[in-house]
């Protein structure tokens, strides 16, 4: 009897800015903006398609292609700012801080952006396109370390706002009125905090070079650490992404020049994709892009 064909299975490794699942005939790639020490776009080849001659701490790529940006301290903008620009660089909307850092944007709902202070009097603001503050959340944090106050807020869909704080290891969901109606402490600092579909809260830990899922009684369901993965690739756990896929994206906020800043890995802890570049700038917060360079509709980071 003649012996079964079996079908072969391609074995694919690479390395640089793209890299690949073991087990696919084609290697994942993506596309995605970069917030950090430098700000920039980069195509599914790998290739910088387009900068911004600002460090940032986060942003999002928007549907008409303008990138909205939490901008870094600096000379020019001494306590933070908020901008939308244009491809061609044209700053289109600014808001500047007022403390002593802004560390986070959002796009909301009609022409509306959220963005969070660090300071003495820690809040959450939305603001609309005049410049005109629209909402106003004073947040429960330590004002010892401003820095280490809050990361990557976010509006939830119920209205209220989901708050990684730092130094306090904690996430907190705060209602319009800056009352807590839910918490979770967590092993290391958080820096990002999603609210997922299913209720649970997938939380990047800096430090702890990890990444946790909690369901709604902030009890752990998952995590992915250094020990799950080869060569320890996560250098501080900042920027995180929940693709549609299932499968999550963590940016490695240390990693310098030929180092893994970026990862993806499968539920089941399986390395994907990876991205390494020269530069010796890390990434702080990223956001992946389609092939096309548009953004997923409502993205899970």
């Amino acid at each position: 009897m003649p012996r079964p064909l079996f079908p072969l299975i391609a074995v694919v490794l690479l390395h640089g800015p793209l890299a690949s699942s073991a087990f696919a005939a084609e290697p994942t790639k993506h596309a995605f903006l970069a917030t950090g020490g430098e700000t920039f776009i980069v195509d599914e080849a790998g290739k910088v398609v387009w900068k911004y001659p600002q460090s940032s701490r986060d942003g999002w790529v928007l549907e008409n292609g303008n990138v909205l940006l939490a901008l870094s301290k600096s000379k020019t903008h001494p306590g933070g700012a908020v901008v939308e620009v244009g491809r061609d660089g044209k700053v289109l909307f600014e808001f500047k801080g007022a403390q002593s850092e802004v560390n986070t944007v959002q796009p909301l709902g009609g022409g509306r952006v959220l963005l969070t202070e660090a300071g003495d009097k820690p809040r959450v603001l939305e603001v609309s396109r005049e410049g005109k503050v629209v909402a106003e959340v004073p947040l429960q944090a330590q004002t010892k370390d401003h820095h280490l106050q809050t990361r990557m807020t976010r509006k939830l869909a119920n209205g209220n706002y989901l708050v990684p704080q730092l130094l306090d290891r904690v996430v907190r969901e705060y209602d319009p009125k800056g009352k807590v109606v839910w918490e979770a402490k967590t092993p290391h600092m958080p820096f990002t905090a999603i609210r997922l579909p299913n209720g649970n809260t997938l939380v990047g830990c800096t430090l702890g070079n990890l990444v946790i899922e909690v369901d709604k009684e902030g009890k752990e369901v998952w995590r992915v650490t250094n020990d799950d993965l080869p060569n320890k690739p996560i250098n501080d756990a900042c920027g995180v992404q929940r693709l549609a896929n299932g499968n999550t994206v963590i940016t490695s906020h240390h990693a310098t020049a030929g180092q893994v800043k970026l990862l993806e890995v499968t539920r089941d802890k399986k390395v994907v994709w990876t991205y390494t570049d020269d530069r010796k700038p890390s990434i702080h917060h990223f956001q992946i892009l389609d092939a096309k360079g548009k953004p997923e509709k409502d993205p899970l980071r």
